[in-house]
């Protein structure tokens, strides 16, 4: 089976960058984290009015009626720009045609409700709040919250995936210029054969994450097995990333920082690497 994205969908994901890139995502996630909600908010508005929210939403009830391979190209860009807010909640687990920013917990699968401070939640109760690794996430918990159907916890957990996907890509694209710009010993630290070797096993993972991930969304694979996949190959590109930048990976001022704890959030967000594990064993033996 061949996985080449349509001219649409092309055209799709890069207005979807061109639009982030503008509004300059990565200080509006600095400001969001700090907790001014404003310059995140008036990006969301223009997002969802490029239909993201409502792109699998049905036809007849006013959404694009899009496919989830449509789903799984918008939230790569997602995930490669660094969106905030609960993108996974408005667009793929209760898709919302009105472009409202809307969030819910799914316990056990997900406790708790990303940035409820400033999404509607759909269910429960609000309870305290938490802080994510991931300082552009807002935990809250939620008690009494609605149980959600089958498919729209799958519809999550793959937007999740290619979140995961596209974020890994953006650390790997990042450590590449990097390496060929810092210099140690006369030489760039990416003509090393070490460096060299580490950089190409994260391209390679994420190459096999890919299909894994499109071939979830047309019904191939297990949507947990390209949860799995997308988790390992992304927290390999953070890792092998944190190692190839040295000492100024920790630091927050660096923006690949906020990247590597993106991933580290989302590695466990919508069911842990061992919950889709069990799965995907379950789906095999019966």
């Amino acid at each position: 089976m061949r996985f080449e994205l349509t001219d649409e969908q092309t055209g799709f994901a890069e207005a979807i960058t061109d639009l982030m890139r503008a509004a300059d995502a990565v200080a509006v996630a600095r400001a969001w984290a700090s907790g001014e909600y404003a310059p995140g908010q008036d990006l969301w508005k223009r997002l969802a009015d490029l239909g993201l929210t409502a792109l699998v939403a049905p036809e007849e009830d006013g959404g694009l009626g899009g496919t989830l391979v449509d789903l799984v190209v918008a939230f790569e860009v997602l995930g490669h720009e660094l969106a905030v807010g609960p993108w996974i909640e408005s667009a793929a687990l209760a898709p919302q045609v009105d472009g409202a920013m809307v969030t819910a917990a799914a316990p056990p699968l997900s406790p708790y409700a990303a940035d409820a401070q400033v999404a509607r939640l759909l269910s429960g109760t609000p309870g305290a709040l938490h802080q994510s690794i991931d300082s552009t996430r807002t935990l809250t918990e939620v008690s009494d919250a609605e149980v959600l159907d089958e498919e729209a916890l799958d519809r999550a957990v793959l937007a999740c995936a290619a979140q995961l996907l596209g974020a890994g890509e953006r650390v790997l694209a990042d450590s590449v210029t990097y390496v060929q710009q810092r210099k140690q010993f006369g030489r760039a630290i990416g003509s090393y054969q070490a460096i060299k070797h580490q950089l190409a096993d994260v391209r390679i993972a994420l190459d096999f994450v890919r299909p894994l991930v499109h071939g979830a969304a047309l019904g191939e694979v297990p949507v947990s097995a390209a949860k799995v996949a997308a988790a390992d190959g992304a927290y390999r590109a953070a890792r092998t990333g944190l190692q190839v930048h040295g000492a100024i990976g920790y630091t927050a001022e660096f923006d690949l920082s906020l990247w590597l704890n993106r991933i580290r959030a989302l590695v466990t967000a919508w069911g842990t690497p061992a919950y889709h594990r069990g799965r995907v064993l379950e789906s095999l033996v019966g």
